[in-house]
Parts: structure tokens; sequence; C-alpha cells
């Protein structure tokens, strides 16, 4: 498949999604089908068995993919999904080298699943490049990140671990969920695969689960493909129905995200009772000038450390009343949640510890409500602890 030269907002809505052949539809059809019709055995037309492929999911996977400048997209039941079966092109024996901090989900994969099938996992933290090559071993086969890191915000230049992993025969994989393409295009920085959890800022809604690669490496499409029929951990056309849905509105909803979250983050950094603030757009963060660089907009997401330990920010999320205290991130709704309890707690305590999530941080998900109702109830929330 050809890369798609439209522009980000013109693909979210078309890329994919002609006017159905067989009706003229406008919109695509959900085809709920599980078999499909062959006029003689092992000739199918197009489908043979929804598992390995559908209408549908195929429209998706072409969105996605002309999203991400990729040639070839691969849609899942979850992000977890996604990452497990790109995972699998590992053996006994292979080493992989993985950011800090990622979500806990991610790092429960590589220590509780892929450790005791014999594939170890580095992590390291990433803003400083030379440590991913210190970390590279004859035995090394894959190199991981997120950029946002989650739930941090931490930032890594893609463009130079990239070029650290291709000059090694590496494939990189980014982990884009928190930018989504509307604000980071990993392939064009020298990515070999764009992951997503789609269930976030993809579908947008909080209404469906799923996942997705995206690539343009050939090889790597050929055997992902094999995997994503063998291993079957495919979305449900309704479920390919719904993130379409979702994606023709990611652009304008990501600029609202951005544009809210940059007002929340610059309010919070001077909000007597938080610490420390973490939110890439800011001045005073580490990254910024890689943001600035490498993405076009800082993102919905902040996280903040509230002076003292847990019970504080306990109580401040307790007090919320327009963010919902919740897991997940990236839907039109504002949601706020505490890693080391909620997201991260499958990462041991004194990994979180090293990596710096402490007991006091909280992580915000801006939604597309109106600014000053939302400060107003952070406001709130923060007189509460105080």
């Amino acid at each position: 498949m050809a890369v798609d030269s439209r522009s980000l907002d013109t693909l979210a809505i078309h890329a994919g999604q002609e006017p159905d052949p067989s009706h003229a539809a406008v919109m695509q059809p959900i085809v709920l089908s599980s078999t499909f019709a062959q006029a003689e055995p092992g000739v199918p037309k197009r489908f043979e068995y929804s598992r390995s492929g559908n209408p549908t999911r195929e429209a998706l996977e072409a969105c996605l993919a002309a999203l991400e400048g990729g040639r070839h997209g691969f849609a899942f039941g979850s992000g977890s999904a996604a990452t497990l079966t790109l995972l699998h092109t590992l053996r006994p024996g292979d080493h992989v080298i993985s950011g800090d901090d990622v979500y806990g989900g991610t790092f429960r994969l590589f220590d509780k699943v892929l450790k005791p099938m014999g594939v170890e996992t580095t992590f390291v933290d990433m803003r400083e490049v030379t440590r991913v090559e210190q970390a590279i071993t004859a035995k090394t086969r894959l190199v991981w990140m997120e950029t946002p890191t989650n739930p941090l915000l931490k930032l890594f230049d893609i463009r130079k671990i990239a070029a650290i992993a291709k000059g090694k025969g590496l494939p990189l994989v980014v982990d884009n969920t928190f930018a989504s393409p509307m604000l980071q295009r990993p392939l064009e920085l020298g990515a070999t695969v764009v992951m997503h959890s789609t269930t976030k800022y993809i579908n947008g809604h909080s209404d469906v689960v799923g996942g997705a690669l995206v690539t343009s490496d050939e090889t790597l499409a050929e055997r992902i493909r094999f995997l994503q029929n063998a291993i079957g951990a495919v979305p449900s056309p309704m479920d390919c129905y719904l993130v379409l849905r979702g994606l023709k509105t990611l652009p304008v909803r990501m600029r609202q995200h951005v544009k809210s979250a940059s007002d929340l983050a610059a309010r919070l950094a001077g909000a007597k009772g938080v610490r420390v603030v973490h939110y890439p757009g800011l001045p005073s963060h580490p990254d910024h000038a890689l943001c600035q660089a490498q993405m076009a907009g800082a993102g919905g997401m902040i996280s903040l450390e509230l002076d003292g330990g847990i019970e504080p920010s306990r109580r401040f999320l307790s007090a919320l009343r327009i963010f919902t205290l919740a897991e997940s991130l990236g839907g039109v709704e504002s949601l706020a949640e505490h890693p080391a309890i909620m997201t991260h707690a499958s990462i041991p305590p004194e990994v979180r510890r090293r990596v710096g999530i402490s007991d006091s941080l909280v992580r915000l998900s801006v939604g597309l409500e109106d600014v000053e109702d939302l400060w107003n109830d952070l406001e709130r929330a923060l007189a509460s602890v105080r």
C-alpha cells in the first residue's frame, strides 16, 4: 500500500473508507459475518474468515496506516494484544531494550510473560541516548520505547535512538499512544513500528478497547500478518467501526486536548500544594526543547506531584467532581488516577521508586470540558488537601 500524502485532517475522515462499492454507503459498513462464501474450494473472493480479515477491520487498518505514514496497519483486540503479538517475533535467549518508564501492562508483559519464556529485558532511561547503545548486547533483537512516557511524561529522541538501532540492525518500536499521529509520527523519524492502544486518543470516547501496529517494513509486516491471524487477538467488526468513527474527530479533539492541558499545566505549576508538574509543554520541563522539535503539540496528559505522601493524593483524587477517578485516558471526558495504586501497580515498589513514580504522583487526562470548569474542579480538590 502506498503512503497517502493527503493532510492528516483529511486522512482521518477518508483514508481506507471509500463509499462501499456494493450499495454506495458513505459510512463504512459493519460486516459482522464470521465467514465468507467462496466461488470454489480454496478460492475466496477477498475474505474467507473474519479472524484472518474483515472488511470493517481492513478499513480501520488502512486508515491507521495512512495517519502514521506507514504502508501496513494491523488492528488488535487491545494495546496489550498488539504488544504481545509483536513480541512473538522474539525467541528464547533474545534480549530487549526498553525505556524505563512504560505502562504497567507493558512492564508486566516484559517481566512476567516474556522473562519466563527466556526473553530478557533491560530498562534504561533513554533521555541519555548513549545508555541505549551501552545496553545493546549480541543477543539484543528489539528496542522499545514510549514517548511521551507513561506516567512521567519524559521524552526520548526518536531520531537519535532510531539511528543507533538501525546501525545495529535492530527494529525500534515506538508506543505512540500518548501523542497520537496528530502530534508525532515516529516512522518519519526513523522508527520501524508504531504501536497504539487505540482505546485512548485514537478512539477517544472510552467505549471500546483496541490496539494497533503500523510499519513500512515489508518483511516484518509479513510476519505480523501471520502472527495476527495465528494468535487471533483481533477486534470485532463493531469495535473496528467504533474506532473508525472516533478517528474522524481525532484532529479537532487533539487540538483542544493540547490547548486545555497547556492552560491547566501552567496554572498547576504555580498552585499551592503542587510540588512538581510534569508536562513537556512547560518551559520548565527538562525535555521541552525536544518536545518543540519532535512533536506538533505537548499532548493532553499532565502528571503532578503533590506535597506530602500518598494520603494527600488520595484526598485530592476523591475530591474531584468533573475529573472522573478512573484508569485509561484520551477520552472526551477528563480522568484522574493514581499510578502507584492503579495503572502501574503491577510494577514492584522498588522499581517505581527507582524510575521516579512516587506515591504522591497523580496523572490527569484532560478532556474536552470547559477549561474553566476543569480548573475550578482542580482548585477545589487542591483546597481540600490544604
